[in-house]
């Protein structure tokens, strides 16, 4: 079975986080350090997993600048067998359908039988990338995986949905599959594995080489800071009188009874 695993590089959680003072359309990333998108952690211990069960192998697909290549031996380190480092140093500022595609066209030439996904990136959140991804290149696609069981030809797999319900399909190989973050405990890269990460294969790849390129569907305006404000307000009347009112407006406005 060969399984691609697709992962993003992020900033670390609880960066100090500046606006760019040029065009503030973005963050100044200068100075950040980058890890692994978290989710996509996920992605690569289930496929890590299903690889121990059914054997074959996985392969670490990540588009991103040339400091990506940290997170790519992170996955490499944890048990990748190879990887496809889609390179380009502008990746920010592609949109949703232009990344999906270079994505399909990267993984379209392996013939995979899955393809594993986070949910989302912890930086942008958008999660559409993976379903765009699945739509271009035909293929079935189920998100919010809880599990995942492969048969004769096909996989059966368990989806969360709202208010602790689930839904279990079957569907046929090749699939893609956007898994939940947290159904696994995630597996710390040993001494070993970063030693033999060093000799792994890591294909470099270029947008040009591809044929694909950005397009402008969607672009980032602004990017701010949320506004932080307080406000105090007084209910009149008898106590039964502001309790209705109180509830009233937890209710109405603020949402959350």
């Amino acid at each position: 079975m060969k399984i691609i695993v697709s992962s993003k590089e992020v900033p670390v959680r609880d960066s100090q986080l500046r606006i760019a003072t040029d065009d503030a359309r973005w963050i100044e990333d200068g100075d950040l350090s980058y890890e692994m998108n978290e989710p996509d952690a996920y992605a690569l211990e289930e496929a890590l997993q299903l690889k121990e069960k059914h054997g074959g192998e996985v392969i670490a697909l990540c588009a991103g600048r040339i400091r990506a290549s940290q997170t790519i031996r992170e996955a490499l380190a944890k048990g990748a067998d190879r990887a496809l480092h889609i390179e380009d140093e502008d990746i920010g500022s592609w949109d949703t359908l232009s990344l999906a595609r270079l994505l399909a066209k990267a993984a379209g030439r392996e013939k995979p039988d899955l393809i594993l996904t986070g949910l989302q990136s912890d930086d942008l959140g958008y999660g559409q990338t993976r379903v765009v991804l699945a739509e271009i290149l035909g293929l079935p696609h189920a998100t919010i995986v809880m599990a995942a069981e492969v048969l004769d030809g096909r996989i059966r797999v368990k989806r969360e949905l709202a208010s602790g319900w689930f839904q279990n399909i079957e569907m046929p190989l090749p699939a893609v599959l956007t898994i939940q973050s947290g159904i696994n405990k995630l597996r710390y890269a040993t001494l070993m594995g970063i030693k033999k990460a060093k000799t792994k294969e890591v294909k470099c790849l270029t947008a040009r080489e591809l044929g694909v390129t950005a397009s402008a569907t969607a672009t980032i305006e602004r990017v701010y800071f949320p506004h932080k404000a307080k406000q105090t307000q007084l209910l009149e009347g008898s106590a039964r009188e502001a309790a209705a009112k109180l509830i009233e407006k937890l209710r109405f406005e603020a949402r959350v009874i």
